[in-house]
């Protein structure tokens, strides 16, 4: 059974920053892409971003210079580093892995496996 465990999320300030983790159980983890999604209240549930089992990453266009995809193979844990955040940043956040080799994967069927979220408030 694969499970994926976020932590990390909270209420923080514009401008503030926050980092979320993914703990990752089974055997996927270093094989898979790991991506973060993140939906915010009557909004689509968009990819923010992804790092490959590589190591490429990639980021969505409004996270772009304030967001760092990792991934810790040892730890079997994947991070999303957000930085000078903004209150359009306001959503659930989740974590999710593919085995899909299609790069960026964005669609969040091709997401094999996926984590409950954690909220994350960006107050103005």
């Amino acid at each position: 059974q694969v499970q994926l465990v976020e932590s990390g999320g909270g209420l923080v300030q514009a401008g503030g920053s926050l980092r979320l983790s993914c703990a990752a159980s089974g055997r996927i983890f270093s094989s898979y892409a790991m991506g973060w999604f993140r939906q915010a209240p009557g909004k689509e549930r968009d990819l923010v971003a992804e790092i490959t089992s590589g190591g490429k990453t990639s980021y969505a266009d409004s996270v772009k210079g304030r967001f760092t995809i990792s991934r810790d193979i040892a730890k079997n844990t994947v991070y999303l580093e957000m930085n000078s955040l903004k209150p359009e940043d306001t959503a659930v956040y989740y974590c999710t892995a593919t085995s899909s080799t299609f790069f960026p994967s964005t669609n969040w069927p091709l997401y094999n496996y996926r984590g409950q979220g954690t909220q994350v408030t960006v107050s103005s």
